[in-house]
C-alpha cells in the first residue's frame, strides 16, 4: 500500500529590498523537499505607468 503524500505550505511576507535574503533563509531552515516557491504578483500603478511588485511567496513542501 502506497505512503500518502503530506504537504506544508509556507505563505513567506517579503519586500524588495529583502527578498533574496529572507527567501533564503527560510528554504535553509525547511526540513522537507522543497516542490515549489510561488510568488504573488500584483500589478501596481505608479507615476511612470504600470508596473508588479511582489508582496508574499509561497513555498510548497513536501513532508
Amino acid at each position: 500500500m502506497k505512503e500518502k503524500m503530506k504537504y506544508k505550505v509556507h505563505r513567506l511576507d517579503v519586500k524588495s529590498d529583502n527578498m533574496q535574503d529572507k527567501l533564503e533563509q527560510f528554504l535553509n531552515r525547511l526540513d522537507g523537499k522543497i516542490l515549489a516557491v510561488i510568488p504573488n504578483v500584483k500589478p501596481t500603478f505608479q507615476l511612470m505607468g504600470a508596473t508588479a511588485k511582489v508582496d508574499f511567496v509561497l513555498v510548497v513542501e513536501e513532508r
